[in-house]
């Protein structure tokens, strides 16, 4: 954004984005660091899950529907609270929009300074730790580090059935603690990297099978991030905020209460 630019009116939103709930962490870290922000969390529902989609297809569907919502909400800012969206058309939406954007990637770097063992696991999507991105991230970040990766789709419905009320699958919890200790190297890991935004939902849960290892995500630099793009700027919430869904569907209503309770008190359909 050109610095003559005009300094957004006062209620224009963050626009937080995700595939699914798991930004609703990203969000929660925002609340902390700005709590006066408007705010529109959009959800990809109807494009669920990304983690099975092509490279193509995500970017494609990203930046798409970033241009809609930015050119229907006018947000001062965008945030995309995905690590696989992030990692594959972070820079397509930067190149359609006009405005900041605020990535997620994987916590290798923090992750790589904390580490004592110099072990570190990563979970995420498929989509997320087959990316050249993650591979420079370790490159440049733990290249002295031992990063073992493992995809754990299972996770994110996990995540998303507690978010809702419910319990998550104890046993896909259980399958994805035991593939990375089978890992070699894997009663090392000191430090558990939570590289998709849904696995903090499930942080209590993991730590009883990785009591001994620190977990760490993104949310809070993210926050952090957003602040120091949007200092100075003037922030009134004159409305609950809308909580925004790529599709209508009976399973929508069991996620107000969370949503409500983030001060998402406006469903709309986009």
């Amino acid at each position: 954004m050109a610095n003559s630019s005009p300094p957004p009116a006062a209620d224009a939103p963050i626009l937080v984005f995700d595939s699914g709930v798991g930004g609703l962490t990203v969000l929660d870290a925002l609340r902390r660091e700005l709590p006066d922000a408007p705010v529109i969390y959009a959800a990809d529902n109807a494009g669920l899950p990304y983690g099975e989609k092509s490279e193509a297809e995500i970017a494609a569907r990203v930046a798409g529907l970033l241009g809609r919502m930015a050119e229907r909400f006018r947000p001062r800012l965008a945030c995309i609270a995905c690590n696989t969206a992030s990692t594959i058309a972070l820079g397509m939406v930067r190149d359609v929009l006009n405005i900041p954007i605020v990535g997620t990637v994987p916590a290798i770097k923090p992750a790589a300074e904390i580490t004592r063992t110099g072990t570190i696991g990563l979970i995420g999507t498929g989509a997320t730790i087959r990316q050249a991105y993650v591979d420079r991230l370790e490159a440049e970040f733990a290249a002295d580090k031992h990063l073992l990766r493992l995809a754990a789709p299972g996770l994110v419905a996990a995540a998303e059935a507690k978010l809702r009320g419910g319990t998550p699958d104890a046993g896909v919890i259980a399958d994805t603690a035991a593939a990375m200790k089978a890992m070699a190297g894997a009663e090392n890991i000191d430090t558990l990297v939570l590289a998709c935004t849904h696995f903090p939902l499930l942080s209590e849960e993991l730590a009883e099978h990785f009591p001994g290892a620190r977990q760490i995500d993104g949310a809070a630099g993210i926050a952090r991030r957003i602040a120091f793009l949007t200092q100075g700027q003037a922030m009134i919430r004159s409305a609950g905020d809308i909580a925004l869904f790529t599709r209508a569907d009976d399973k929508l209503a069991s996620l107000r209460p969370a949503l409500e309770a983030r001060g998402l008190s406006r469903m709309e359909i986009l």
